[in-house]
C-alpha cells in the first residue's frame, strides 16, 4: 500500500501539466521552423534531396534508439525494478527532450527572436537528454519519478549554460562529447547522489538483486547501445572524412573493449566465470574512451589501444573504486557511471590532448585547420588566404598553437567538472524536498511503490522472502 507521503496522484500530474502549459506557451511564442522545414523557402528550383533531413535524420533515429531502447533496457537489470528502470527512463527522456529543445535551441538556434527548429535541433536535444539519463544511473532505484523530472528540469539548463560557455570562451575540440556529455553527466550525477546519500544501502538491500530475465533484458540494452554508438560519436562531426574516421574509431574501440571485458571478467571472478554486470557495462567503455579524439588522425591502432585501456580502467573502477566512493566519500553510484563515463571520459580527454599536441600539417594536410578550427590563421594573415584557396570556405581562426589549444582543453575539463558537481549538489538538495515524494530506504529498488503490479509479482516477492529465509537457516 502506497503511503500518502509518496503518492503520485497529485504531485506527478501537477508537475506534468504545469510543465506542459509552460512548454506550450514557450513553443507558441519562440519556436518556428528552420529553413529546411519551412515551405516558404521551397520553390521549383529546390531539390528535395538537398534537404538536411536526409543528412541528419539517420543519426537522429539512431540516437533515439539508444535513448529509449538502449538506456531503457540497460536500466532494467534489477529483479524488482524492471518497470521503473524502463518506464522512468521513458518518462524522463521524453520530458528532457521537450525541455532541451527550448533551452538548447535558445543557445544554438536562436535568431530574430525565434528558435529555428529542425532535425539538427532535435539531435542536439537528444544529446542533452542523454546527459540526464547518464546522471539518472547514479540514483537508480532511490528516487521517485517526480524527483527525476525535477532533476531533468534543472540539469538541462546547467548543462546548456556550461556547454555554451565552454564552447564560446574556451573554444575546444570535443567531437564525441567526452567533456561536455560524459564528464558533465557523470559528475552531476555524483553530486546528486552525494546529497541523497543513504548509509544503510552500503550494507546492501534485499531487493538490490538481479534475475535471469532482468540480466538478459539489460544485455539487450547494451547491444542496442553498442550497435548505435558510432552514430552517437559521429553525428556532430564534419561530414566526409572526419565522420568516416569517427565511425571507424568508435567501432574499433568498442570491439577492443568488448574482448578485453570478457577476458578481465573471468580474471576477476573467483570461479573464473563471466559476470553479467561486466558484459552489460564494461564492454561499452571503448565508445567513451575514443570520444575526444574520434574525428582526429589518431590511427586505428590508437583507437584499439584506447578501447583496451578504457575497458581496463572501467573494470578496475567497478571492482575497487565504486565501493571506496560509497564507504569513504558518501557517493553511492548505483550504476557505476563514474567508471563508464567518468574514468573513461578522463582517459579520452587525455588522449584528445595528446592528439592535439601531435597534430601537424604533415599528417592532416590543410584540413588540419578545419578539424582544429581555432588553430587556423587569424583574419589578415597571408597564410589564411593560401589555405582558403586550398579549402574554399575555411574560416579565420585564433591562430592558436597546439600547446595553447591543449591548455584550453585542460581548462575545459576542470571547469566542466566543477560546474557539473556544483549543479548536481544544488539539484540534490532540491530533490530532497518533502513534496517531491522521496521515500524511505525500505522502498528502494521496488516497482510496487509506484506501479500497479501484475499478479505474478507477488510470487516473485514471495520467492525472495523464501530465498532470504533459506540463507538465514544456512548461516545458522
Amino acid at each position: 500500500m502506497m503511503k500518502q507521503g509518496t503518492s503520485l496522484r497529485v504531485r506527478l500530474p501537477v508537475l506534468v501539466f504545469v510543465s506542459e502549459v509552460v512548454f506550450l506557451a514557450l513553443y507558441a511564442i519562440f519556436v518556428t521552423y528552420d529553413d529546411n522545414a519551412n515551405a516558404k523557402f521551397q520553390n521549383n528550383l529546390t531539390n528535395p534531396m538537398d534537404n538536411s533531413l536526409y543528412r541528419d535524420y539517420p543519426y537522429f533515429a539512431d540516437v533515439q534508439v539508444m535513448i529509449f531502447i538502449g538506456f531503457g533496457c540497460l536500466l532494467a537489470f534489477l529483479r524488482f525494478y524492471g518497470f521503473s528502470g524502463m518506464v522512468f527512463n521513458f518518462l524522463t527522456a521524453t520530458y528532457a527532450i521537450q525541455w532541451a529543445i527550448l533551452v538548447q535551441g535558445y543557445f544554438q538556434f536562436y535568431s530574430d527572436g525565434k528558435i529555428h527548429l529542425g532535425v539538427i535541433n532535435l539531435l542536439n536535444a537528444e544529446f542533452a537528454c542523454a546527459v540526464v539519463l547518464i546522471s539518472f544511473g547514479a540514483v537508480l532505484g532511490k528516487v521517485s519519478p517526480v524527483q527525476l523530472l525535477v532533476m531533468a528540469l534543472l540539469e538541462i539548463p546547467v548543462f546548456s549554460v556550461t556547454e555554451w560557455a565552454v564552447l564560446k570562451y574556451l573554444k575546444i575540440n570535443d567531437a564525441g562529447g567526452s567533456i561536455l556529455i560524459h564528464l558533465f553527466a557523470c559528475y552531476f550525477g555524483l553530486g546528486v547522489t552525494f546529497v541523497l546519500y543513504r548509509p544503510s544501502l552500503n550494507e546492501g538491500h534485499h531487493k538490490e538483486v538481479t534475475s535471469y530475465q532482468s540480466d538478459i533484458l539489460s544485455v539487450m540494452g547494451t547491444l542496442f547501445l553498442w550497435v548505435f554508438w558510432p552514430s552517437f560519436n559521429s553525428a556532430l562531426t564534419f561530414k566526409g572524412d572526419d565522420q568516416h574516421r569517427a565511425i571507424l574509431h568508435t567501432f574499433i574501440g568498442l570491439s577492443a573493449s568488448t574482448l578485453t571485458a570478457f577476458a578481465l571478467s573471468t580474471i576477476f571472478n573467483k570461479r573464473g566465470k563471466i559476470t553479467m554486470a561486466d558484459v552489460q557495462n564494461v564492454t561499452l567503455a571503448g565508445g567513451v574512451t575514443v570520444g575526444a579524439s574520434v574525428d582526429m588522425m589518431i590511427s586505428p591502432a590508437a583507437a584499439y589501444a584506447l578501447g583496451v585501456i578504457g575497458c581496463t580502467a572501467c573494470m578496475l573502477g567497478y571492482k575497487y573504486l565504486t565501493p571506496f566512493l560509497a564507504r569513504r566519500l558518501r557517493i553511492q553510484d548505483q550504476c557505476g557511471i563514474h567508471n563508464l563515463h567518468g574514468l573513461t571520459g578522463l582517459i579520452s580527454c587525455l588522449a584528445g590532448i595528446c592528439a592535439i599536441l601531435l597534430a601537424s600539417e604533415e599528417t592532416y594536410g590543410p584540413s588540419m585547420y578545419q578539424i582544429f578550427a581555432h588553430r587556423a590563421p587569424m583574419e589578415g594573415d597571408p597564410k589564411l588566404l593560401e589555405l582558403q584557396q586550398l579549402i574554399p570556405g575555411l574560416k579565420p581562426g585564433l591562430g592558436r598553437t597546439a600547446e595553447v589549444q591543449a591548455m584550453y582543453q585542460v581548462a575545459a575539463i576542470f571547469s566542466t567538472i566543477a560546474a557539473a558537481a556544483l549543479g548536481g549538489v544544488v539539484t540534490g538538495f532540491i530533490m530532497k524536498l518533502p513534496f517531491l515524494a522521496p521515500f524511505s530506504d525500505d522502498f528502494c529498488f521496488d516497482d510496487e511503490l509506484f506501479f500497479d503490479m501484475p499478479s505474478d509479482f507477488d510470487s516473485l516477492t514471495a520467492g525472495l522472502v523464501k530465498e532470504m529465509s533459506n540463507d538465514e537457516n544456512t548461516k545458522v
